[in-house]
């Protein structure tokens, strides 16, 4: 009964989390730790740059929060960038269910290859499930990192926390842009 009320505990919590009718651009805190993660991503691994400088876009997530005991979730705002333009807002939403416990906050960013990933992106096609893996940023992990067939590169770079994790989930993505209405 437990893991059965925490599945319906998170359900409700993911129900209200839904898009605002306009995203506005972020403030200047917010572009403070914008630019605070791209520094410390970069500082992990001076590699990440070719992925900086190469795609078509990115969203970066600067931090997660992920918590669970058998039932798992994770959530996290983003920001989308095209060619460098701020053009965006993104929203992760995680579940998982299996053997876990603990909690844990990292930054997460994906680089799109191209614009068809991109847009797959922004129409909601994209979902990341238990196949799907990220390079966890260390000296010299991005060198040899690549784009899945989807046309993603995703990274994570741990900030605190313990988590022991063997589940199974994915990530799920929501995406509004800039000063626009639903």
């Amino acid at each position: 009964m437990h893991a059965r009320t925490m599945l319906i505990a998170i359900s409700l919590v993911m129900a209200g989390c839904s898009t605002e009718d306009v995203v506005e651009a972020p403030d200047a805190e917010e572009v403070a730790v914008i630019e605070g993660t791209t520094a410390d991503l970069k500082r992990a691994d001076p590699d990440i740059q070719r992925f900086f400088d190469q795609a078509h876009a990115y969203v970066i997530f600067p931090s997660v929060g992920e918590g669970g005991l058998v039932v798992g979730g994770a959530r996290g705002t983003g920001w989308v960038y095209e060619k460098g333009n701020l053009v965006g807002q993104a929203k992760m939403t995680q579940i998982s269910i299996g053997a876990q416990a603990g909690g844990q906050s990292y930054a997460e960013v994906i680089f799109f290859r191209d614009r068809t990933a991109l847009n797959a992106f922004k129409a909601g096609k994209t979902e990341l499930g238990a196949e799907v893996s990220a390079v966890v940023l260390k000296s010299r992990a991005a060198k040899t990192a690549g784009y899945d067939p989807s046309g993603l590169a995703i990274f994570v770079l741990p900030k605190g926390g313990a988590m022991a994790e063997a589940a199974v989930g994915g990530q799920k993505f929501s995406y509004e842009p800039l000063g626009a209405e639903e």
